[in-house]
């Protein structure tokens, strides 16, 4: 199996048989907020009670035996801009911060790369050569515009990483069965995959649906990589299991993946 269901007390995270190094994509289960963030609310900014996402970061740093002040993270904003992390970005979880990246990449130690997820897709990456790793955000935007090609293309120029050794993992998020769109979501794909496109849209009547996981799939692959783990869950079907902006219309929490040499 690709990726395993981790249970800790009540904490339920996924984790993927190829990454090496500690990482997690974590689930509602396991936390102490209530109402529409009921359990495991990690969106700081979100209206939920400060002290219980404190606590919710707190369980979960402790069973992945991580301090939450490693945890760097940065405003997501459906583009494709790679931020290169070190001990200096380190201690931001609670402070709101002007970075805007949907990736980050570091060769330091103990920093927990970390982006946000409700539906988009996670990407971890890992180099156990170099000693590398890379988180990505990649919304159907961001996935189009190669964010997966251009992370990679980031760890090769910063760090001199080889693509055939990088491990990925494409976690959680809104699967093909889920993912339907109008006609301009399609019109990207394709252009952005002329030759595969066939692979990642499918029609609906006159709207499509649309396979992130593919996408990203393929844009590894054509980016070097061949070690790539997909997890089969989807977030919309799921939805008692992980956040789903599209199945809660907005009204929802947000889970992490999250990744720390």
């Amino acid at each position: 199996m690709p990726f395993l269901e981790n249970r800790v007390n009540e904490l339920i995270y996924m984790s993927s048989t190829n990454i090496s190094t500690k990482h997690a994509f974590t689930t509602r289960f396991g936390g102490v907020s209530n109402g529409i963030y009921e359990s495991l609310n990690l969106a700081q900014r979100a209206n939920d009670d400060h002290i219980n996402v404190k606590e919710n970061y707190s369980r979960l740093c402790n069973t992945l035996e991580i301090s939450s002040d490693n945890i760097v993270c940065s405003t997501q904003v459906h583009g494709t801009y790679v931020r290169v992390v070190n001990s200096n970005d380190r201690g931001n979880l609670f402070v709101a911060t002007n970075h805007q990246a949907d990736s980050l990449i570091t060769n330091s130690q103990n920093i927990a790369l970390t982006v946000f997820i409700a539906d988009c897709t996670p990407i971890l990456l890992h180099d156990p050569v170099k000693e590398v790793i890379g988180a990505a955000h990649a919304g159907w935007r961001s996935a189009v515009a190669n964010i997966t090609g251009i992370t990679v293309q980031r760890m090769k120029d910063e760090f001199g990483c080889s693509p055939s050794d990088i491990k990925a993992a494409i976690g959680p998020c809104i699967s093909m069965c889920c993912f339907e769109t109008d006609a301009d979501v399609a019109d990207a794909v394709r252009e952005a995959l002329p030759d595969y496109s066939d692979l990642c849209i499918t029609s609906s009547g006159s709207k499509y649906m649309i396979d992130l996981k593919e996408i990203n799939r393929i844009l590894l692959s054509n980016s070097g990589i061949t070690d790539i783990s997909i997890s089969d869950e989807c977030t919309s079907c799921l939805s008692n299991k992980y956040w789903s902006h599209r199945k809660t219309r907005g009204q929802r929490g947000s889970q992490v993946a999250l990744i720390q040499l």
